[in-house]
Parts: structure tokens; C-alpha cells; sequence
């Protein structure tokens, strides 16, 4: 019972950071919207402070299982039609997962604030990704997949787009079917470029 209060108080936590931000989510107000008082929630944690830090361990776990990272790295690809649809499922994880879409709100929010924060930005929109997908073209390249070319390079020249075509969607959520359909389109002429037949 005191698990599932727990991971309930970091649900109301992450949905209120997300549009509040930190300094503007206060724990009167997260315990209200749980039906608890405010002991009820220092109870499980001993501060806001304490909450953030466990919202923020629980957002690797969680982005690690549903999308991959360093440490989780998702299989190379046997083809080039399936390195598209590993992109796609990847994109879709992205977009539409109602947490890795709060977090990647609480992280450009408090990226400024937090030094965590902005640690785990970096790693999540930039060098993770990019490391992520070095480690993909080095075994496509390794497979024959794709022709010869610096793996970093071409990690970063093609999560560096898709990237920026996600925190699109999170700006403008109308434009998140046109944001997809441009993803796959440059993920084909990708392969069309750099794939070997």
C-alpha cells in the first residue's frame, strides 16, 4: 500500500512539474490533488527536494525500459527497412508515451534550474542519442549495411533533426502527424544515402 502511494505521489509529481515546474508546484497542492494532507505525503517523502530526486531515478528507469539508452542499447538492425521502422517505433515511444512526454517537459523546464536536470537533458536530447546510434551504424557499417563513414558523425547528423522535430511536437501537439511523417521521410532518404543495396 505505502509502494503505490509512493509511485502515486510521483505520478501527481511529474504531472505537475511538467506544467508548473518546481518552484511553481508546491506540496500542498500535489498532496490536495491526491486527496492526502500534507503529512500524508512527507510521510512516504521527507521533502519536495526528495520527491524530485526520486521523480528523476524513476524517469531513467523508465526511459532506459521504454526507449533504450547507453546502458540499454537496442539491437543493430539485419536490414535497412528495419533500422526505419526501429527509428519509427522509437519516434512513436516518444511522442506518444504520456511520461517521456512530461519528462522531456520537466527536463527542458528545469534543465536551467537543476544540475541533475540539465545532466539528464544532455544525455536524453543530445549525447545519449548520440551515442545510442554510434553504436547502431557501427554494426550496420559491420553488417554491410552501411557504406564506411564515421559512426559519431553520422549519429549525430541524424538524431540532431529528429531531435529537433520532437521538441516540435511538444511545442505545437497539432503539428505531431506532419513532425512523424517528415521523421520517416528523412530517415528513408537517410538510407537512401548512406545504405548500401
Amino acid at each position: 500500500m505505502a509502494n503505490d502511494t509512493k509511485e502515486k505521489i510521483l505520478a501527481a509529481a511529474l504531472e505537475m512539474f511538467s506544467k508548473n515546474g518546481y518552484a511553481g508546484t508546491n506540496i500542498r497542492e500535489l498532496s490536495a490533488s491526491l486527496g492526502l494532507v500534507k503529512s500524508g505525503v512527507y510521510k512516504h517523502y521527507e521533502s519536495k527536494e526528495a520527491i524530485w530526486n526520486a521523480l528523476l531515478d524513476q524517469m531513467i528507469v523508465y526511459y532506459a525500459e521504454h526507449f533504450g539508452s547507453v546502458e540499454h542499447l537496442p539491437s543493430v538492425p539485419d536490414s535497412l527497412e528495419e533500422f526505419v521502422q526501429m527509428t519509427m517505433h522509437m519516434v512513436n515511444i516518444t511522442v506518444h508515451d504520456e511520461k517521456i512526454i512530461m519528462t522531456r517537459k520537466v527536463l527542458t523546464l528545469e534543465q536551467y534550474r537543476d544540475a541533475r536536470a540539465c545532466e539528464l537533458a544532455t544525455k536524453h536530447f543530445l549525447t545519449g542519442l548520440t551515442e545510442m546510434f554510434t553504436h547502431i551504424f557501427t554494426g550496420m557499417m559491420e553488417k554491410g549495411l552501411l557504406r564506411k563513414d564515421d559512426p559519431e558523425m553520422l549519429a549525430f547528423a541524424y538524431t540532431a533533426p529528429i531531435s529537433a522535430l520532437i521538441h516540435l511536437c511538444d511545442r505545437e501537439p497539432e503539428k505531431t502527424e506532419g513532425a512523424i511523417a517528415q521523421i520517416e521521410a528523412f530517415s528513408r532518404h537517410f538510407i537512401a544515402t548512406y545504405g548500401v543495396k
